[in-house]
C-alpha cells in the first residue's frame, strides 16, 4: 500500500470514528442535560459546545504556552481566527444542507422564532467580542496580555447567563435511552451519562488529530503551501466535531440543538484561544488573518440580522458557506 493510500485510508478511517462517536456523545450530553435539569438550548450551548471546543482551546493552549519557536505559536494563533471562520460558514451550511437532504424544514411556529431570537442575542455578543479581538490583534501595546483576562471573563458571564436560563419546552423533544445502558428501566444514573459523554469525548478528540495529522500528511503530496492548508482545511478538520453533532441532531429533527451547539462553540472560540494567545503571544495578526477575521464579522453579522428578523432558512443556512469560499477565492486571488 503506497503512503498516500494509507494517508486517505486513515483520514478516512478517522472521520468515520469521529461520526460514530459523535453518536454517541449527542446521545449521553443529552440525558447529561437532562439529568442535571439544564435547558436544552443551554445543553447546546454550553454542555455539548464544552466537550466539541475545548479540545481545540487546549491544541491551541499547547501550540502558544509550549511551542517550539514563532512557527508554532502563530500556527495557534491562526486556529484562534480559524475556527470561528469555520463554524460561521461551514458548520451553518451543513445544518442548512442536511435539512434539505433529509428532506425537513424549519417550522415557523412563535417558539422557533423566539428561539431564533435568543440564537441572535449570541450571535450580537459574539459579533462584539469578535471585533474587540480583531482590534486588539492590529496594534501594538504594552498591557495587552492583560486583556486575556477580559476575554476570559467575558465567556464565564456567557456561561452564567446560558446555565441560569429555564427553557419552557424540554419536554417536547424525546431522548433516545443511553446507549450504554439501553436495557436499564427508567432514565439512566448521572454517572453512565457522564462516562458515555466524557469517553466519547476523548475518542473524539483522539479521532480529531488523527484526522489534522492525515491532512497535514497530505498537504504537501497536493501541492499546497503550509500556510495555505493551515488557513483554509486545517480549521474544517479542527470543527469535524460540531459538524457531525450538528449532522446527527438534524437527522434527529433537533435542529435546535445543532444551531445552540454551533452558537456556544463560536462563543467558546472568540474567547477562550483568544485568552491564551494574548497571554503568550504579541497577538498580532496578518493580512490573512485579517481576511479570515472580516469574511467571519460579515457571516455572522449576516446570521445576527436573519437569526434577529426570523427569517431563517434552510436554504438560507446552507448559503452560508458562500462565504468560506469567497474567503478561499480571496486568499488565493490576492496571495495572502
Amino acid at each position: 500500500m503506497t503512503p498516500l493510500l494509507i494517508t486517505v485510508t486513515l483520514l478516512l478511517a478517522s472521520a468515520g470514528v469521529i461520526y460514530f462517536a459523535s453518536e454517541f456523545f449527542v446521545n449521553g450530553v443529552e440525558w447529561l442535560g437532562r439529568t442535571l435539569s439544564v435547558g436544552r438550548t443551554a445543553t447546546g450551548t454550553i454542555l455539548a459546545a464544552f466537550g466539541t471546543a475545548l479540545p481545540e482551546s487546549v491544541i491551541t493552549f499547547v501550540a502558544v504556552a509550549f511551542g517550539k519557536g514563532d512557527h508554532q505559536r502563530e500556527l495557534g494563533v491562526g486556529a484562534a481566527l480559524g475556527g470561528p471562520l469555520v463554524l460561521a460558514t461551514i458548520a451553518y451550511a451543513t445544518v442548512g444542507a442536511t435539512l434539505i437532504l433529509s428532506g425537513r424544514h424549519l417550522k415557523r411556529t412563535a417558539a422557533v422564532r423566539q428561539e431564533f431570537a435568543r440564537l441572535s442575542r449570541d450571535q450580537g455578543a459574539f459579533l462584539a467580542i469578535f471585533v474587540v479581538k480583531l482590534g486588539v490583534g492590529l496594534i501594538a501595546f504594552a498591557y495587552k496580555p492583560w486583556l486575556g483576562v477580559a476575554f476570559l471573563s467575558a465567556y464565564a458571564l456567557y456561561f452564567w447567563r446560558e446555565m441560569s436560563r429555564g427553557d419552557t419546552d424540554d419536554g417536547e423533544e424525546a431522548i433516545e435511552p443511553l446507549i450504554i445502558a439501553r436495557k436499564r428501566p427508567g432514565p439512566p444514573p448521572l454517572a453512565f451519562s457522564l462516562l458515555q459523554t466524557l469517553a466519547a469525548s476523548v475518542v473524539i478528540f483522539l479521532a480529531s488529530r488523527l484526522f489534522v495529522g492525515q491532512l497535514d500528511a497530505l498537504g504537501p503530496t497536493l501541492g499546497l503551501r503550509p500556510q495555505l492548508l493551515a488557513l483554509l482545511l486545517s480549521p474544517i478538520a479542527t470543527e469535524l466535531p460540531e459538524t457531525m453533532n450538528a449532522i446527527i441532531w438534524v437527522r434527529q429533527g433537533k435542529h435546535r440543538l445543532a444551531l445552540a451547539n454551533i452558537s456556544g462553540a463560536m462563543m467558546i472560540q472568540a474567547t477562550v484561544p483568544t485568552a491564551f494567545g494574548l497571554f503568550w503571544t504579541p497577538w498580532l495578526l496578518d493580512r490573512s488573518l485579517i481576511l479570515a477575521g472580516g469574511v467571519t464579522a460579515a457571516a455572522v453579522t449576516v446570521m445576527f440580522i436573519s437569526f434577529r428578523r426570523g427569517v431563517i432558512s434552510r436554504g438560507f443556512l446552507a448559503s452560508m458557506g458562500l462565504f468560506y469560499g469567497l474567503f478561499a477565492i480571496l486568499l488565493v486571488t490576492l496571495r495572502l
